[in-house]
């Protein structure tokens, strides 16, 4: 079984941005030397504990800062971005690290209708129906990275447009979702595609059979392509892995249930601070979907979860937590839940 990593650059009550680049750098380091395969940064945007708001740039640090791993976006939101500048974007990544980059699209906004609005229009952006448009975007995207781009008909004429000017690679293509519209277009367009287990948890196997059955082979791909996401925590005991989820569970909670968002708790505020009574079932709910444990039991529950959605691949998203007195560049406790998986499942 293949193993990745997903990761949203958390940042911690006690890390400043650039401290929680510096970690996401030496995570990205421990997962290409453990013999990961690939290594997905999020879009998000206007978040307090969140970092990833601008993929390409972190996959050019990133695949900068390795050597063998896959790098991509997990995923970037196009209804945010003009297609041509996606294009751009991942036409030179792939130029600069030929045979390296995975470009994945989504459809939702990555943040709140505040910031999605300055996104798309607060400065010339998108226009207004861009997730109608989503489609014809996908499909731009993947004409303008090709060698020989595509014509834009103007005022009778055609022009040339392409994405870079001698492309000799092109990065795969992946759709993400959280419902079935996406695996229904990339069953259609014949795109390898990835459903959010570890944000939504449920609809995973209506997304996935319905992206299988729908599937129509295409120049992009002959056979259906797709993978799980998971939210992971591995320790050498339970107790401590218990402890380790902790914060990445209460920020999950206040998300849910509407609360003020805030960087992400250390393992000290986390116990000090409770979840209430009345948000408990929501915590046993995502606690059932999350792999957290020991590395036998982690490595046994992965492989379960692979062998029921029928993947050959999983994609680890580390969400331990840190302690008091952690360095603030590192995220040892995230580096750890990779090397510990590694050795169990990738030795």
């Amino acid at each position: 079984m293949r193993l990745s990593v997903l990761d949203l650059v958390p940042v911690r009550s006690d890390q400043s941005t650039s401290d929680a680049l510096a970690a996401t750098r030496a995570l990205a380091r421990t997962a290409d030397e453990a013999g990961y395969h690939r290594y997905w940064l999020a879009e998000h945007h206007n978040m307090p504990a969140v970092a990833a708001t601008n993929p390409p740039l972190l996959i050019a640090m990133v695949a900068g800062a390795t050597e063998r791993i896959r790098v991509g976006s997990g995923g970037v939101m196009l209804p945010n971005h003009a297609p041509l500048v996606v294009a751009e974007q991942f036409a030179l990544l792939e130029a600069a690290f030929p045979g390296r980059i995975d470009l994945g699209i989504g459809r939702a906004p990555g943040t709140d209708p505040v910031t999605s609005y300055a996104l798309r229009h607060g400065a010339g952006g998108v226009s207004d129906d861009a997730v109608a448009q989503f489609p014809s975007y996908v499909d731009n995207v993947i004409a303008m990275m090709s060698p020989g781009g595509v014509g834009l008909q103007v005022n009778g004429r055609v022009h040339a447009l392409v994405a870079t000017p001698t492309a000799t690679s092109v990065p795969p293509v992946w759709l993400l979702g959280s419902s079935d519209y996406s695996a229904q277009l990339a069953a259609a367009r014949g795109l390898p595609y990835v459903f959010a287990h570890h944000f939504s948890g449920n609809g995973t196997d209506r997304a996935l059979d319905l992206y299988r059955s729908g599937f129509q082979p295409s120049e992009h791909l002959e056979a259906p392509e797709t993978f799980l996401t998971v939210n992971t925590v591995v320790a050498a005991t339970q107790e401590e892995a218990e402890a380790l989820a902790l914060p990445q569970i209460q920020a999950m909670v206040t998300l849910r249930t509407g609360g003020d968002l805030r960087p992400q708790r250390l393992i000290e505020d986390a116990e000090a601070n409770p979840v209430p009574d009345a948000h408990l079932p929501l915590v046993e709910a995502m606690r059932h979907r999350w792999v957290i444990g020991t590395p036998e039991s982690a490595a046994e529950q992965l492989t379960g979860l692979a062998a029921t959605y029928g993947v050959d691949e999983v994609m680890v998203h580390p969400v331990a937590g840190a302690r008091t007195g952690t360095p603030v560049d590192a995220s040892p406790a995230r580096e750890e839940t990779l090397r510990l998986l590694a050795k169990e499942l990738l030795a």
